[in-house]
Parts: C-alpha cells; sequence; structure tokens
C-alpha cells in the first residue's frame, strides 16, 4: 500500500473533508427565491404548456394530421380527429391533449414533419379542474400566439428544430470519408 492511501485511511481525510463542506454551507446564509414576486426565466428549450404553430402567412394551423404525434406520445393524450378539406388536403378538425396525462417528453415535439406542434416556456399554469387542463385546438392556437409568436417562435425553430451547417462540420481528428479516385 502506498504511503498516502494508508494516511488517508487512518485519518479519515476524505470523511473530514466532507465534514468541513458541510459545516462551511451550514453557516452560509440560504439562497431562496420568494416565488410570487421574484420569477425565475425558464431556460431555453424548457418544456412547458403545448401550443399548435400558427402560419403567419395564412392565420390557419400548421397541423396536417398525420397523426405520427398521437402514435409517439408514451402517455396517448393526445387525440387527432381528421377530416378532408375542399382541396382534398387532410387537416386536423379537432387536436386535443389532456396536459393531466402529458409527462413533457417532448416526443410529439420531435416526431412532427412540418413542425407545428411546440412545448413553449410558459410553466405557469393551474387550475382546479380538469376541463381547464384539456387544451382544444383553439386553446393551442391561442397558446401560439400568446407565447410564441413573432420573433420568439421564429427564434425557438432556429435554435431547437433547424439545425445549421455548423452542426455538420468536421472536427480535428475525425475521420471523414473521401472520393473514391480513379
Amino acid at each position: 500500500m502506498e504511503f498516502k492511501k494508508i494516511i488517508k485511511t487512518i485519518f479519515f481525510t476524505e470523511i473530514l473533508k466532507g465534514m468541513a463542506l458541510t459545516f462551511k454551507s451550514m453557516l452560509s446564509p440560504a439562497v431562496t427565491r420568494q416565488y410570487p414576486e421574484e420569477k425565475h426565466p425558464a431556460m431555453p428549450g424548457f418544456r412547458g404548456l403545448h401550443a399548435l404553430v400558427v402560419d403567419p402567412a395564412t392565420g390557419k394551423e400548421k397541423c396536417i394530421a398525420c397523426g405520427l404525434c398521437a402514435a409517439i406520445c408514451p402517455s396517448q393524450c393526445i387525440y387527432i380527429y381528421s377530416t378532408e378539406g375542399p382541396d382534398n388536403k387532410k387537416f386536423a378538425e379537432r387536436y386535443e391533449i389532456e396536459l393531466t396525462r402529458c409527462i413533457y417528453c417532448a416526443f410529439c415535439v420531435e416526431a412532427c414533419p412540418v413542425g407545428a406542434i411546440v412545448l413553449t416556456e410558459h410553466y405557469e399554469y393551474t387550475d382546479y379542474s380538469r376541463e381547464a387542463l384539456y387544451m382544444t385546438k383553439e386553446k393551442l392556437m391561442a397558446n401560439w400566439n400568446k407565447y410564441m409568436a413573432g420573433p420568439k417562435g421564429e427564434e425557438y425553430f432556429k435554435k431547437f428544430w433547424h439545425p445549421t451547417a455548423d452542426d455538420y462540420r468536421a472536427y480535428d481528428g475525425q475521420p471523414m470519408f473521401r472520393k473514391r479516385e480513379g
């Protein structure tokens, strides 16, 4: 055995270091935010309240009622009722999310091929009834207009859902395929 290891074993230096850290933190003042008065901003990419993306050009939702979000949802809390429009395009007649069952995993956001559903950074929503936490298509579109419309929504898609050329660059020492010569 090494001499240092013997000393550490005999004198319990790790335990003493841990106890010193504990006593040091006990003597320092507590860091507490008084929540309703002092609000901490949500981290970028926070998974909060759901919203259906509204296309600014048409004013309608971007959802094409493909059903991928409902199919991938582990808690099965998304319900989509689709129909065809006059131009034979499918659209969501009713789009509903039961927030009391949702686990906020964001699989629905990742599965959507057109980027029609997002999880906003809004986290302050509670109620005494289940009906208020049952999101309909109209409520989801209102959430987009209230929390994500304009530059905030554009920034959200740019940062989190649209990869840039920098995401695909080669790093130093990374093996690369080369074109075959000849």
